[in-house]
């Protein structure tokens, strides 16, 4: 029997829109699924349930308006919202109650949306895994014993556990795209300037902006066409290309051509060793677009110098939170370090990282411009045990990040648009995906040859979460 978790976002919708269903109805099924499963997985870190029934009681009154009308969602926990507990992953921040309510949470309201809480995020959104000091960690729902990955990890273990249809999230060095990877659902990471009020565009190396995770390639395009075209943009800058998005995932692809690529920046300055099974769904990958009649070639990369320019921003972007040294003793290990570290950095220094950004983002534009789509690992490992980030050597904490998810941050330094797809099941029966990079403003093109894929591979199963 089909239950409302089992359809995709786009056919809740509909269910919605022709009256089969009421918002309420779905509300309180994700609820109910909330309050039954979430224990064992700390997808949620705030239900706010009273305030979603009754969000979804107001919407059933009206007529069907907005392209979210009706369909559940939370809000990461690095967003405000007026009168709901946001703690940016921090105990720092346990008691703040923010009186307003922040643009990324405000656009899906305006779409038609139901918020159903918060969910889960290491500290400030600075790591590539979900645990922290003041919640459950963020575990996979195929192994509870494993990490969800980070920073969106409460995002991602709640689509891919059938507890909300899409989720809103954010990636700076790859925090929609790791977690998204690590529990097999789908992640898009926008082109630097798509979503307006999260375009990347107003902090140091322009790194951070906003995108969907969901478990089908169409509704996350659904989620990134409300994103990026939810509010004006207060500047001029804005990349380049148009949506919708949506109509990329169900339009036949035009043949492209994809260079496919291992190499990651990080080589000659880590111990990037590459799973197999990874190397196997990039293999996988290849043929299927061969298959379907594109130009997929071997693509010979060189990238050098970058790991001290990113640690550098990275750093430097922790340097700027407002933390006092008695704040510093409070806070986790790895955002100590990281804001100490930045702060003992030179302005030289800095200048000369941001410098070697624009140079690494020209040159690698330039290095893909033969191909429409660049196609690498999602992840060099396997999803990795909680507690597997060293908790107090902050040094080999980043390090092991790095290990772990070598392919994400370059694409955030040269603003390009990325999206992971689960393609294959490893032996043991978890999904391992792929990335596909665009050029500047390509996400229609690397949509559609994600759609490609997921139609070409099937379907792969959902998740059975303990309690189910």
């Amino acid at each position: 029997m089909t239950e409302l978790h089992d359809l995709t976002a786009i056919e809740q919708l509909a269910a919605l829109r022709a009256r089969e269903i009421s918002p309420v109805e779905l509300t309180r099924h994700y609820l109910e699924r909330v309050t039954r499963l979430d224990d064992g997985l700390g997808a949620f870190v705030e239900v706010t349930a009273d305030a979603a029934l009754a969000r979804a009681a107001s919407l059933g009154d009206a007529a069907p308006e907005g392209a979210l009308w009706g369909v559940p969602f939370a809000d990461k926990d690095l967003v405000s919202r007026a009168g709901v507990p946001t703690r940016f992953g921090s105990r720092l921040h346990q008691g703040f109650i923010p009186d307003a309510t922040a643009d990324q949470a405000a656009v899906l309201d305006e779409a038609g949306g139901v918020s159903l809480g918060k969910t889960n995020t290491p500290e400030f959104g600075l790591t590539g895994y979900t645990e922290t000091q003041i919640a459950p960690p963020a575990r996979d729902p195929w192994n509870p014993l494993n990490g969800a990955g980070g920073s969106s990890g409460g995002a991602a273990a709640a689509v891919a556990a059938g507890l909300l249809p899409l989720a809103p999230a954010s990636d700076g060095g790859g925090s929609i795209r790791i977690p998204a990877a690590t529990v097999g659902v789908v992640g898009v990471k926008p082109s630097r300037g798509r979503v307006p009020f999260a375009s990347g565009l107003d902090s140091p190396g322009g790194l951070p902006v906003a995108g969907p995770i969901a478990r089908t390639v169409a509704d996350a395009a659904l989620l990134l066409d409300v994103q990026a075209g939810g509010r004006a943009y207060p500047y001029a800058t804005a990349a380049p290309g148009n949506g919708p998005f949506r109509d990329a995932a169900i339009a036949v692809p035009a043949s492209a051509r994809v260079g496919v690529t291992t190499v990651s920046p990080w080589d000659d300055a880590a111990d990037i060793r590459l799973d197999l099974e990874a190397a196997r769904a990039v293999g996988i990958a290849s043929a299927l677009l061969a298959d379907a009649g594109h130009g997929v070639d071997p693509f010979d990369w060189h990238p050098r110098g970058y790991a001290e320019m990113f640690t550098t921003i990275w750093r430097t972007s922790a340097a700027r939170m407002k933390l006092t040294d008695a704040e510093l003793e409070l806070v986790e290990p790895i955002t100590a370090w990281l804001v100490r570290e930045g702060r003992a950095l030179t302005g030289t220094q800095v200048l000369d990282a941001l410098a070697a950004a624009t140079v690494f983002e020209r040159e690698t534009i330039t290095a893909f411009a033969a191909f429409d789509a660049v196609l690498t690992p999602a992840l060099a490992l396997p999803p990795q045990p909680v507690g597997w980030f060293h908790p107090t050597d902050a040094a080999e904490n980043f390090s092991q990040q790095v290990r772990y998810a070598p392919y994400s941050s370059f694409v955030n330094v040269a603003g390009l648009p990325a999206i992971v797809v689960p393609v294959t099941l490893s032996a043991s029966g978890h999904p391992v995906s792929v990335q596909l990079i665009g050029r500047p403003g390509g996400e229609a093109r690397i949509i559609a040859l994600a759609a490609e894929l997921e139609r070409r591979v099937g379907h792969l199963p959902r998740p059975l979460v303990w309690g189910e």
